[in-house]
């Protein structure tokens, strides 16, 4: 059963239960201060493949096993699998989980799809039209540079408020029964575009649409920040997270110390050479599923919001001159127990 509250908002009366959950990164993100809570670290970030994009779908299909060992479930328990990530036609997703037998939504969100996925499978287990749905994406470095900018030997210089693209994997088992972070309620964003049309400067493009969630939440549950543990963008990374407190701020609403952003948390910033963060796909996947998931169900938290933020553009309409709209999409988590 679900309830429609507001202008975007979906709250869940039985909240589906999110029982199995992986992540796997490359050698950077081992690298970082949350590289000892992958479930696996490849130091080689071909995976053993002979090309980038072949690695980018090996590494969704381990973290499927990863997922699905944990849950105690095989890939015949699934009733589908929602996923997307940063390549043309999602390739990624695509030949990464052909194997499996599973009936597949694939999904385009940008940075967005991690929340895309995961709002999707809470809906369609909260409406009964599934017991058990994976949600997922992946970036790879590799991958997304060859696509939207140069190829790696290029060794073109990035400007400050570029954003490292994360080799990163993360998924999340939903199911109507079983033990675990819950997702309570789900905001779905729209297109908001401010005629950014830098590509190196995505948490530009992307704070505005992550400011418009959170606004539209606050105004359909009367809740407001000082209701959560904590309030987790990605990725915005340095420069869209001051963005995003500012367009906030105009609208009388703090976050304050509840707020920290995914591009933030995956990379020591001092140590690492990320820039203005960390931003892909894989990014705030990663960072769910390998932290704010096992927080959940340890109990330091009892409430959060998670807001992935995606970049809606590609080559073809930057080379046309287009903008970039943004996306944000909204998942209410609270801790573990029974669903």
């Amino acid at each position: 059963m679900m309830t429609r509250i507001g202008r975007a908002t979906l709250r869940l009366e039985n909240p589906p239960a999110i029982v199995g959950y992986a992540a796997i990164g490359g050698k950077k993100e081992g690298e970082g201060p949350l590289g000892g809570a992958f479930d696996q670290v490849h130091a080689d970030t071909t995976f053993g493949e002979t090309t980038w994009e072949k690695a980018e779908s090996r590494m969704q299909k381990d973290t499927v096993h990863k997922a699905l060992d944990k849950a105690g479930l095989s890939p015949s328990d699934i009733h589908y699998v929602f996923s997307g990530d940063l390549l043309s036609q999602i390739i990624s997703s695509n030949f990464g989980l052909r194997e499996f037998g599973i009936p597949y939504v694939g999904l385009y969100g940008a940075c967005s799809t991690m929340a895309e996925s995961l709002g999707l499978a809470a809906v369609a287990v909260a409406s009964g039209a599934a017991e058990r749905v994976i949600a997922m994406t992946s970036s790879h470095f590799a991958t997304a540079e060859r696509q939207f900018r140069f190829p790696l030997e290029y060794g073109g210089q990035r400007p400050p408020t570029a954003q490292w693209t994360a080799t990163a994997c993360g998924c999340a088992v939903v199911a109507a029964e079983g033990r675990g972070p819950r997702i309570r309620q789900v905001t779905f964003g729209r297109m908001i575009d401010y005629g950014v049309t830098d590509q190196n400067n995505m948490g530009a493009a992307m704070a505005p649409a992550a400011a418009d969630t959170l606004q539209a939440f606050f105004e359909d549950t009367g809740s407001g920040p000082r209701d959560f543990d904590l309030i987790v963008t990605g990725d915005l990374g340095y420069v869209g997270s001051h963005l995003l407190g500012k367009l906030l701020e105009r609208e009388g609403i703090l976050l304050e110390e509840r707020h920290t952003d995914c591009g933030i948390l995956l990379y020591d910033r001092a140590k690492q050479d990320v820039h203005a963060g960390g931003s892909g796909c894989g990014c705030s996947a990663a960072v769910l599923c390998c932290y704010l998931l096992p927080q959940l169900a340890a109990g330091k938290w009892r409430e959060i919001l998670f807001v992935a933020t995606g970049a809606l553009h590609s080559p073809v309409s930057l080379g046309q001159g287009q903008s970039i709209p943004g996306i944000a999409h909204l998942i209410h988590l609270t801790a573990g127990g029974e669903a």
